[in-house]
Order: C-alpha cells, then structure tokens, then sequence
C-alpha cells in the first residue's frame, strides 16, 4: 500500500512498499477485496444463533462499509480532538463486533469429498 518508504529492517537501507495508494481506484479495489474476502470467511465459518446475529452482523458489515467510504471521501477532521475522539469511537466498533459475535457460533463443518 505504502510507497518505497518502509525499512526491511531496522537502521537498514532498504525500503520496500507497492505504491499503491498513488492510484485510488487501485487502492479500493485492493482493499474492499480484502474486506469482501474476511467478510466470505467469517460469514462462511459461523451461523447465526438468532435474528441479533443475522441482522446485526449485516447491519455491522454496512456501517464499516459506510465509515471506509466516508473516511476516503469525506473531508478530514476539523481538529486534533475530533480526530483523537473518532479514534477512541473504534472501541465501540470492537464491543459492537463482540457483541455480535455472541449471536453467532461455529458454522457445521462439512465433509471433504
């Protein structure tokens, strides 16, 4: 994501990064594919004990797809503090995300044929 700015080590000369946030078409693809696919597997690998876990887990997947949007297109935070307090709000996505995961339990697993 970043560019060639990231040492492989420590002190070293080496920098590595893809350079991909130069390109924002690239950069949304790269990242709601990697949103999409850890939606495929915790959707896939759990099952919803009751409508809470149904509903919310989706309700849950919309607000983070709205907070990405609104972060990468909305303007940038007017302070310090309003950025500071947005970062602290994350906790409440952590509890929310507990909260749903109590609603949902290991998915069966099937047989390999």
């Amino acid at each position: 994501m970043h560019r060639p700015d990231l040492p492989l080590i420590p002190g070293g000369t080496a920098r590595l990064g893809l350079g991909l946030w130069n390109s924002l078409p690239a950069t949304l693809l790269v990242e709601f594919g990697l949103f999409a696919i850890g939606i495929v597997l915790y959707a896939s690998s759990t099952v919803a004990r009751d409508t809470v876990g149904r509903y919310a887990f989706w309700a849950f997947v919309a607000g983070l797809g709205l907070l990405y949007l609104a972060a990468t297109f909305g303007p940038p935070p007017p302070s310090t503090t309003t950025l500071a307090a947005t970062g602290l709000g994350g906790w409440l996505l952590a509890l929310w995300a507990y909260w749903i995961d109590r609603h949902r339990g290991v998915a069966p697993r099937t047989p390999a044929a």
